[in-house]
């Protein structure tokens, strides 16, 4: 019996679509989202906003530029840069010199510092290293809550709380054991230049310590890990693999913790004393560039003290100015614009 070969079945293939319904497939296919006419109007409008936006801050830096200038020539022309080198300030005479407020603000900027870098690194160190991860969080926000606070709170509690401190209990000991420098002696009256330089201290705090751990955090975690390799302690690994690599930006942190107490005004006015005058003794009344304007401008009635305030705001400007620049290039060769990583 032969076998017969059986009927192969037959499927009816769809046709391949021709003609005009392919190109209506393929032409739904690349239909646009956005149905309707494109416009380059919103494109244009939205442009030239935020170039509007950002040159409205350089138009403004220039506006004060232009106005502290303007109202200081008649001073420049009366002193010129003897100005800043004359101790005398009378009102009633019409002479006056800058240099009582330029050292009450450098003394006291850099007493700030001296109290503070140790305790804002400290803090610092301890959050990124060592600080158990749960309590990060609550540290660094109670740190930077300081930086929330008014400046005339800070005023207040210093005159009801900080300076009968310091006249009772500092002062007295720092006399009687650092008296013979010549930095602590005088009689102890609690409001003074010391006490300036303390509350400035407490004021910056929350900038130094807040940029040192955004730059500690930068820091690559095999810098760590290599000094740790070689038999080093937690704390020559913190030295040498930290904060080593970090020491440019934490400059950069204490410029700008320098710029924050140069230009600081209620505060300072509150505990500092306000007298223009030049002393050795830390525990001496003094006067800052920022005080002298809170002080005295509403007061100015002539024309030439006017001009002698507003050309003591000029030089506080452009020395702000200066100093919150190199603060924010010394950041920056550090970080170079990386987000912070968490160590944990």
């Amino acid at each position: 019996m032969s076998n017969q070969a059986l009927p192969r079945p037959r499927f009816n293939a769809p046709e391949p679509e021709r003609g005009s319904k392919a190109a209506l497939k393929v032409e739904a296919r690349t239909t646009p989202l956005l149905q309707g006419k494109v416009s380059e109007i919103p494109d244009i409008v939205f442009g030239w906003t935020m170039r509007l936006c950002g040159l409205s801050v350089v138009a403004l830096l220039g506006l004060i530029v232009y106005q502290l200038v303007v109202g200081s020539q008649l001073s420049w022309h009366a002193f010129g840069w003897k100005f800043f080198g004359q101790s005398d300030w009378n009102p009633v005479s019409d002479q006056y010199g800058a240099l009582p407020f330029m050292y009450g603000t450098i003394v006291s900027s850099v007493l700030s510092l001296v109290i503070a870098v140790p305790l804002s690194i400290g803090v610092a160190v301890f959050i990124t290293e060592m600080c158990p991860v749960g309590l990060r969080g609550i540290v660094s926000f109670t740190t930077e809550l300081l930086a929330a606070i008014p400046s005339v709170v800070y005023g207040l509690w210093a005159i009801f709380v900080m300076v009968p401190i310091l006249r009772e209990y500092v002062q007295p000991f720092l006399a009687k054991t650092l008296g013979w420098t010549g930095l602590f002696s005088g009689p102890p009256y609690g409001i003074g230049m010391l006490a300036a330089g303390v509350i400035l201290a407490i004021m910056i705090i929350p900038i130094i310590s807040s940029i040192t751990r955004e730059v500690l955090t930068v820091v690559p975690q095999h810098q760590r890990e290599a000094v740790l390799a070689l038999g080093a302690t937690r704390w020559e690994m913190i030295r040498m693999g930290v904060l080593r690599n970090a020491r440019a930006g934490i400059v950069g942190a204490i410029i700008l913790g320098l710029g924050r107490a140069l230009g600081e005004t209620m505060a300072v006015t509150m505990v500092i004393g306000n007298r223009a005058e030049i002393a050795k003794s830390l525990f001496a009344p003094g006067y800052t560039m920022a005080s002298v304007l809170a002080n005295e401008f509403t007061e100015a009635t002539g024309d030439l003290y006017l001009s002698a305030l507003i050309e003591i705001g000029l030089a506080l400007f452009f020395v702000t100015i200066a100093v919150n620049g190199l603060a924010r290039l010394m950041v920056w060769s550090v970080t170079r614009g990386q987000p912070a990583r968490s160590n944990a």
